[in-house]
């Protein structure tokens, strides 16, 4: 019997960086997670533990912090292709960078009605992604968000589905629909204005949640990877999770009330998770951008 190593990477995961922009009072505030992940030549550190072409995970976490002061962030795909390039470019042994950022949200807090110069909040638990995968001389993106909760108090349904001797859940012409997205997309290109996209991505996935009509949760899962592919051609396809947050009717029927769908609780688990792939019939190849990531 044959014993051999597989495929392998190793990083420093989840360094927490904040940046701080001054143009004379006003300042932006960048809040990021990065993690790197380095593959290559890394037979030796496994099998006998020389670490010739180890570059210390360390060493990784301080050119984050570096990279930070040497030039502005700025977009965090741009940002994780300079870091991811510049792993590949400086180590020998390194044929490959896989870098994973996310972005979280800070408002300018208003004070008599105008943004306050260098004040801010924390406007939800959403963060935008992106996922840079970089092989020599290539590179991918795949962008996205996570922890984008939503919900619509009517315009869901849920029937006509199998019922065996284990089935108890009453079909509904009426329910309320909430999930938290993760969603993340795959570009085509690497000379897109990163910011623009997203944004509208964001718009669009919003807008088909809501005038989606719903009969599935799967069916308004495809009609929001669907319009984001009708509207933007830089990307080739978009991956979604969305967990069914249950909200359950209160039986009130004890107390001598009806309960025309006013009042529910709202139950954190088990739930319904909902995952799909919406892809262009001609997407080019995904090559590499995958790598690693989770299915979804």
């Amino acid at each position: 019997m044959a014993i051999t190593l597989g495929p392998n990477q190793y990083g420093k995961a989840e360094n927490r960086l904040v940046t701080v922009t001054r143009e004379g009072s006003v300042h932006t505030v960048k809040d990021l997670t990065v993690s790197t992940s380095l593959r290559g030549d890394l037979v030796d550190t496994h099998l006998t533990g020389d670490n010739a072409n180890v570059l210390a995970t360390d060493t990784q976490k301080n050119t984050v912090y570096a990279f930070a002061k040497q030039a502005p962030v700025g977009e965090i795909e741009d940002f994780a292709l300079r870091l991811g390039r510049h792993f590949v470019a400086t180590q020998e042994a390194i044929t490959g960078a896989r870098v994973l950022i996310d972005e979280h949200s800070w408002v300018r807090i208003p004070v008599d009605g105008r943004p306050h110069d260098h004040s801010f909040a924390k406007s939800s638990d959403e963060k935008r992604t992106t996922a840079v995968t970089v092989d020599g001389d290539r590179a991918w993106v795949v962008s996205g968000l996570r922890d984008l909760v939503v919900l619509k108090s009517t315009g869901s349904e849920f029937h006509g589905y199998p019922r065996d001797r284990y089935t108890t859940l009453k079909e509904t012409t009426d329910r309320i629909l909430a999930t938290s997205v993760t969603a993340r997309w795959r570009y085509q290109s690497l000379e897109v204005d990163w910011r623009k996209s997203f944004d509208e991505v964001r718009r669009l996935m919003l807008e088909a949640f809501a005038v989606t009509h719903s009969l599935s949760l799967q069916q308004t899962l495809y009609a929001m990877g669907r319009t984001v592919l009708e509207a933007l051609p830089e990307i080739a396809e978009v991956r979604l999770s969305m967990p069914n947050k249950h909200h359950f009717l209160v039986d009130l029927s004890p107390f001598g009330l009806d309960n025309d769908n006013e009042v529910f609780y709202a139950a954190d688990r088990p739930y319904g998770l909902i995952e799909g792939t919406v892809l262009r019939d001609d997407a080019e190849d995904a090559g590499l951008a995958w790598h690693t990531l989770p299915s979804f």
